[in-house]
């Protein structure tokens, strides 16, 4: 997995360079693309799209629709059920799909959380720096990596690559006051067959349910029902 450090220049560079390669939105035989720099998107159901990027303003993804990428760089993006996309980015703002997402590609967010609901697929890897990330009944084929975030692997889920909570270098690592120990849920009947490793302090709960690969850096609290309280 990725050092989501170094990578938030190198994306946010990509998500410009992307949206200036499309100067309004083109149809002409193919599927319409859509580019602004000042303001939301909204895709409406059913319909197929080229690539989808704004750069100040949110995306709204609505249901059955089928995207290239999907890029902004201050705005959120959101989806209703059986959405799919290529690839799926922004810089400051969350991430939401609802059940049936199918992605291709990855999903990334530097500042902000991701949360992928039930039966969906995942091709690449899930990442944030500062955000929380959550699935519940998703089959992620790459990993999950995160500096600051907590992470849920909800139920039914199965993650094929591992987990990586890094270690806050730079501006990332600057706190006030006492720093927050991200929390990792591993919940009922959900595998994570790659590698646990947790370069920094975290709190792991792990369902008895439950299957991972080799755990460094933190040790796992089992729990039976409904994962522990918040501190």
């Amino acid at each position: 997995m990725k050092d989501l450090r170094k990578s938030t220049p190198v994306l946010l560079a990509s998500l410009l360079a992307s949206m200036a390669a499309l100067a309004s939105p083109q149809t002409g035989g193919h599927a319409q693309s859509i580019d602004k720099v000042n303001g939301s998107i909204t895709a409406q159901a059913g319909q197929t799209y080229g690539g989808l990027s704004t750069v100040n303003g949110g995306i709204k993804l609505e249901r059955g629709i089928h995207a290239k990428a999907v890029e902004t760089v201050n705005g959120s993006i959101e989806a209703t059920d059986d959405v799919s996309s290529d690839a799926v980015s922004t810089v400051n703002g969350s991430i939401r799909f609802g059940r049936q997402a199918r992605i291709e590609g990855s999903v990334e967010t530097v500042n902000g959380s991701i949360f992928i609901d039930r039966n969906s697929q995942v091709r690449g890897d899930i990442s944030t720096v500062n955000g929380g990330i959550g699935i519940i009944g998703t089959a992620l084929d790459g990993g999950i990596d995160t500096v600051n975030g907590d992470i849920t692997v909800g139920a039914d889920s199965r993650v094929k690559g591992g987990i990586k909570v890094e270690k806050p270098h730079g501006s990332f690592g600057s706190w006030f006051g006492k720093p927050k120990i991200p929390r990792i849920v591993i919940g009922p009947n959900a595998v994570v067959e790659g590698p646990l490793v947790f370069e920094r302090e975290v709190k792991l709960y792990l369902h008895t349910s439950a299957k991972t690969g080799a755990i460094s850096g933190a040790i796992a609290v089992r729990y039976d029902g409904t994962p522990p309280n918040k501190d």
